[in-house]
């Protein structure tokens, strides 16, 4: 729900209205799930355009490019086993558990239906820097970002644009916020040298404070 939270604190839209739309969101991606059997893998390692080119031709989708040389992919669960069983070169495949393939067109349901969810809402511009992880841009316009947060449901996450627009602007710490724990894990690896806090449990707040006031984590 990464996405929805970061839309509540740049203001784009309202607590209230970010919580009425997780549990929407939430729903509807697990209706879409249910709809067929279907699964997510890690890939670690190999060449991107040779993987690219395999999943296609084993009708599976790129979902989370996580940079770091790691790509989620998803799709039918014959298909993602053939993955496993004949990796290519230089790659490592680890099944996920989780229920169905998320950010793909698997989940064109919970599309229409958190469209339909947002039709009544009229979004503010975002008060601080709001990156996407469509593609890693900042977007600047509440509405924009409201249609960014439906169409991601059955898109691809960008994450290593995130961090390479994160590079890029000069951001000095990184805190994610719970449930936390994978990005930051991520973030060691993609942004070398730029501290980092996962805010797991209240006891890591003082370190995303001290972070936040310039103190190295």
């Amino acid at each position: 729900v990464g996405e929805i939270a970061a839309l509540v604190g740049s203001d784009v839209i309202d607590a209230d209205t970010g919580m009425r739309l997780v549990g929407i969101r939430g729903r509807a991606m697990a209706d879409a799930a249910a709809q067929e059997q279907t699964g997510m893998s890690a890939v670690l390692g190999g060449d991107e355009d040779a993987l690219l080119a395999r999943l296609a031709e084993l009708d599976l989708s790129p979902a989370n490019y996580n940079g770091g040389g790691q790509i989620v992919v998803a799709g039918a669960l014959p298909a993602l086993a053939a993955l496993a069983e004949e990796p290519l070169k230089g790659t490592r495949v680890v099944p996920l558990q989780v229920a169905g393939a998320f950010h793909t067109r698997y989940m064109a349901s919970a599309v229409a239906a958190l469209r339909d969810a947002v039709a009544d809402v009229t979004p503010a511009n975002p008060d601080i820097t709001l990156w996407t992880n469509r593609d890693g841009s900042v977007v600047a316009d509440g509405t924009q970002a409201l249609s960014f947060l439906v169409d991601q449901v059955s898109s691809p996450v960008r994450w290593d644009l995130c961090m390479q627009s994160f590079a890029d602007a000069g951001v000095t710490g990184v805190i994610e916020l719970a449930p936390a724990g994978a990005l930051v894990g991520l973030a060691k690896r993609g942004l070398r040298g730029i501290p980092a806090v996962a805010v797991k449990t209240p006891e890591d707040l003082d370190a995303a404070v001290a972070l936040l006031n310039g103190e190295a984590a």
